[in-house]
C-alpha cells in the first residue's frame, strides 16, 4: 500500500501544476536507452550465467534521429561528482543523469557504452504494450491468463497464484504491474507474447528513436545462453535449470559469462536510458493517460530499495525499474537502477546507473547508485516556484 501511495504521489504532484507551470516542467531535453530481460531483483536468490555465443545478438535500430538539438552544459559540480563517484569503482560502470527541466546531462565517459539491461528491459515491453493500448489494439483490462506453460525462470512469484489446468487469470494491467513493481519474469514474457514478440519491442524502440538501445529474445533464451545452455521446457520447472547448468564445465560457463558481458543482446547505454526516461516523463512517446499510469506504476516498485532509493531524502519522489544479472564467480553481469528521481519543488531528473560488470559486494554497488543519488540532490537548483505551485515573485 505504501509503494502504491508513493507512485500515486509521482504523478498528483505534476497534475496539480497550472497549465503555465506543466509547460515549464515539460520544457526538458534528455538522453535514455533501455532493453533486454532480467534474472531477479534480490541478488542473493539471483542465479545467472553467461553463454558461450548468441545467435540472437541484434543490431541498434536503425532509424534515423532527428538533428540533435544544443544543450545547456550541465553543472560542473555534478559532473565532477560523478566522475569522482565512477573513476575509482572496480568494475564497468555506466552512468547518466538528464535535467528534464533544463535538458542538461551530467554523464561518465562509459554511458555512451552498451551494458546489460536485465530487467531494466521490462520498461521496454510496457512501454510497447501502452502503445498497443494508445493505438486501441490492447486494453488495459482485457483478461490475460497464465498457465504453467507460460513459466520462464528465476524470479516469477506469479507462478504460486497458477492453481492446476485453469492457470491464474487477471487483467492486462494487472500483470504489468507485477512485471514492473515485482520485476515477475513470466509476466513479462506473457507481455511480451500478448505484442507481439521480441520484434515488436525492436520495432517500438526503432519507431520511437530511442538511441542505442538493443532488445534481447525473451527471458528463457537470454539467461540460457547466459548460462551457457540452450533452453529447454524443463528448465522453468523447479530446480531443473540450475542442475542443468551446474553440470557445465568452468571453461563453458566462463566464455558464456564473458560473451554476454562483451555484447549483450539486451545491451543499453546509460545516457540512452536516461534520454528515454526524460522522454516519457514530457509525454513524448505515449498518450497522457498511458504515461501517467507508467509513471504511477514505476513509483510504487518494490524492488532495489538499497539502491538509488536508498539516498532518496524525505519529500522527494523516485519511480524506477532495476535489473540484476546472472552472477559466476563473485562477477555479476548488469546490476542497474534507472528512474525519475523528482524534488519538492516538482523539478526532475532522468537517472540511469549501469554496473555492466563488477565484483564488488553488493553494498558497494549499492553505495555507489546511493552516491549518485546524493550528488543529484547537492546540486539541485530549487525552482521559482514556491510551495502551493504560485511562482515566486
Amino acid at each position: 500500500m505504501l509503494e502504491e501511495a508513493q507512485g500515486a504521489a509521482f504523478v498528483s504532484k505534476f497534475k496539480s501544476f497550472s497549465k503555465v507551470e506543466r509547460a515549464l516542467t515539460l520544457a526538458g531535453l534528455g538522453p535514455a536507452i533501455l532493453l533486454g530481460c532480467a534474472v531477479h531483483e534480490d541478488t542473493q536468490l539471483a542465479a545467472y550465467l553467461p553463454a558461450p555465443s548468441y545467435s540472437v545478438l541484434m543490431p541498434f535500430p536503425a532509424a534515423v534521429a532527428a538533428p540533435a538539438k544544443p544543450r545547456p552544459p550541465a553543472p560542473l559540480g555534478l559532473v565532477t561528482s560523478i566522475d569522482n563517484i565512477t573513476r575509482n569503482f572496480h568494475g564497468l560502470v555506466g552512468v547518466a543523469v538528464t535535467s528534464i527541466d533544463d535538458g542538461w546531462v551530467a554523464s561518465n565517459l562509459t554511458a555512451s557504452r552498451p551494458l546489460p539491461q536485465q530487467s531494466v528491459s521490462k520498461l521496454w515491453v510496457a512501454m510497447t504494450v501502452l502503445d498497443a493500448v494508445d493505438r486501441g489494439t490492447v486494453r488495459l483490462d482485457d483478461p490475460l491468463t497464465i498457465t504453467r506453460a507460460d513459466f520462464t525462470l528465476f524470479h516469477q512469484p506469479v507462478a504460486y497464484l497458477v492453481k492446476g489446468d485453469a492457470g491464474y487469470t487477471s487483467t492486462v494491467g494487472e500483470i504489468m504491474r507485477r512485471a514492473m513493481q515485482m520485476s515477475d519474469n513470466t509476466c513479462n514474457d506473457k507481455l511480451l507474447r500478448l505484442v507481439g514478440g521480441p520484434q515488436a519491442v525492436r520495432d517500438f524502440i526503432a519507431r520511437k528513436q530511442l538511441g542505442t538501445i538493443r532488445f534481447g529474445p525473451g527471458e528463457k533464451l537470454l539467461q540460457a545462453g547466459t548460462a551457457g545452455l540452450e533452453w529447454k521446457p524443463q528448465y522453468s520447472m523447479g530446480n531443473a535449470f540450475a542442475v542443468a547448468r551446474s553440470k557445465l564445465s568452468p571453461e563453458v560457463r566462463r566464455a558464456a559469462f564473458q560473451a554476454y558481458v562483451n555484447d549483450p543482446p539486451d545491451g543499453a547505454a546509460a545516457a540512452s536510458i536516461a534520454d528515454a526516461l526524460a522522454r516519457l516523463h514530457r509525454g513524448e512517446l505515449l498518450s497522457a493517460g498511458s504515461t501517467d499510469w507508467l509513471l504511477a506504476t514505476m513509483g510504487g516498485a518494490k524492488t532495489g530499495k538499497a539502491r538509488v532509493r536508498g539516498a532518496v531524502p524525505s519529500g522527494w519522489l523516485y519511480g524506477h525499474k532495476t535489473g540484476t544479472g546472472q552472477d559466476l564467480g563473485g562477477r555479476t553481469a548488469g546490476f542497474n537502477d534507472v528512474g525519475i528521481l523528482t524534488a519538492p519543488d516538482g523539478r526532475s531528473y532522468a537517472v540511469a546507473v549501469m554496473i555492466g560488470d563488477t565484483s564488488r559486494p553488493i553494498r558497494e554497488r549499492q553505495l555507489l547508485m546511493q552516491a549518485v543519488a546524493s550528488a543529484i540532490v547537492a546540486h539541485h537548483q530549487p525552482s521559482s516556484f514556491m510551495a502551493g505551485g504560485r511562482p515566486s515573485r
